[in-house]
């Protein structure tokens, strides 16, 4: 027999000890507050101190908000329903609403125009943002929409419009063509032959003036945050490629094509943008012919597309120098010519790469409509500063309307940064 103690004798576990909830304070909210907000003495203080500041905003401005009111004809009446209790009078955005969205000159009856207008917007955005989830015969409706979009904000004849789409295509027709022989040469030809449809097409609007025509309405018409919204959109689309042209342009081999570019370039991003618009404005005139009338918006989104087509030749000029110069090599290797080596393999690179300063320049250039209020249109800001502040109804109301502003800007600047976010998401091929 042994003489080994009971106690020596090995223990086998048949089961596994039930694993312990982690502690409280090392998982979810209390453990994200401990790294990020308490994590040492210095976070600490900056997270009390942030929490004072927010408490003294808040405790002034969610008085001011619960405790307005949305009724009132004038600032008096706000004023007797409000009694010194330190709310907001939100009743000037509820009577002068229609000022701040279509501006004061654009008729009444007519303002289903713009907002149909508006409307299809959500139907045309889509495709060209959402390329790669939606059928691409959905682009029609983007290339349709802008034509319908003036035809119903400007009205007249659908002529007009019509024969515009059809000197884009005929243009781009004889420009895909002619191509074959040389870009310069195909870009010549379809910029010719669309400058000849459209003189044709002039005299057939004007031979069919009653054709499907709505209403004329004058630029001078267009207000409120309608104008900052035409602006932007189609001064962000234009920019775009003719920024592009210019970075394109300004790393060409072509002595005379480069000096333009650059000059260009240089010279519109030194000038303040202010500049242009009062050249725009009173300058420009001066060298046109005496009967000439030349629309005050279309002078003003020309001047604006320079502005921006200048920084976005320089973000994707950045984009361009950021590749290896193996891509080039490699777009050589395969006998591809400079256009399609471009369009292929050089361009959708370096634009993806520049979509950060792209959206910045966007989203600067949206903002930046607000400063046309100097050349006497009314825009949103224009509005709130000229007749709504004027008026002896609304005298003394500032920070609604000013907050109204900021809100219809801040929704619209938000949503391009988040698409851009996501795109760069979806366009991320590494493998971080």
């Amino acid at each position: 027999m042994s003489d080994a103690p009971a106690h020596s004798v090995a223990f086998v576990r048949k089961t596994e000890i039930p694993a312990k909830a982690p502690p409280v304070a090392e998982t979810g909210v209390l453990k994200w507050i401990k790294e990020n907000l308490f994590s040492g003495p210095f976070n600490t203080i900056m997270t009390i101190l942030g929490l004072l500041v927010i408490y003294y905003l808040l405790s002034g401005l969610i008085p001011w908000i619960v405790n307005g009111t949305w009724e009132g004809a004038d600032i008096r009446e706000c004023r007797e329903i409000l009694q010194g209790s330190g709310g907001g009078c939100f009743a000037v955005i509820s009577d002068r609403w229609p000022q701040l969205l279509f501006g004061f000159q654009y008729p009444d009856y007519l303002r289903w125009r713009p907002t149909l207008a508006f409307l299809l917007l959500f139907l045309a955005v889509p495709p060209a943002l959402f390329v790669m989830f939606l059928p691409r015969w959905t682009l029609i409706a983007t290339a349709i929409y802008p034509f319908v979009a003036y035809w119903l904000i400007w009205g007249g004849t659908i002529l007009a419009p019509l024969m515009s789409a059809v000197a884009l295509i005929g243009g781009y027709m004889v420009f895909k063509t002619v191509e074959k022989g040389g870009f310069v040469k195909g870009l010549a030809a379809g910029i010719v032959s669309a400058f000849l449809i459209l003189w044709i097409g002039g005299f057939i609007s004007t031979a069919g003036a009653n054709v499907l025509a709505l209403e004329p309405v004058e630029s001078r018409a267009m207000g409120g945050f309608m104008l900052n919204m035409i602006l932007g959109t189609v001064c962000v689309s234009l920019s775009i490629p003719l920024g592009i042209l210019l970075a394109l342009g300004r790393q060409s081999k072509l002595p005379i094509v480069k000096g333009f570019c650059v000059v260009f370039i240089e010279f519109i991003r030194g000038v303040p943008l202010i500049t242009l618009l009062f050249v725009a404005n009173v300058v420009l005139a001066y060298f046109l012919p005496p009967q000439a009338n030349f629309d005050l918006i279309i002078r003003v989104i020309i001047m604006i597309t320079m502005f921006s087509a200048a920084y976005i030749a320089e973000v994707i000029r950045g984009g361009l120098a950021a590749l290896p110069k193996g891509q080039y090599e490699a777009a050589d290797s395969l006998g591809l010519d400079y256009p399609q080596a471009m369009r292929l393999i050089i361009l959708p690179q370096a634009l993806k790469i520049s979509i950060p300063g792209i959206v910045n320049v966007a989203v600067g250039l949206f903002k930046d409509t607000t400063l046309v209020s100097v050349i006497s249109m009314f825009d949103l800001v224009g509005m709130i500063r000229g007749p709504i502040l004027s008026s002896t109804d609304w005298v003394g109301v500032y920070w609604e309307l000013w907050a109204a502003a900021c809100i219809l800007f801040f929704i619209v600047c938000y949503g391009i940064s988040q698409y851009s976010q996501w795109l760069e998401r979806q366009l991320r091929t590494d493998h971080r």
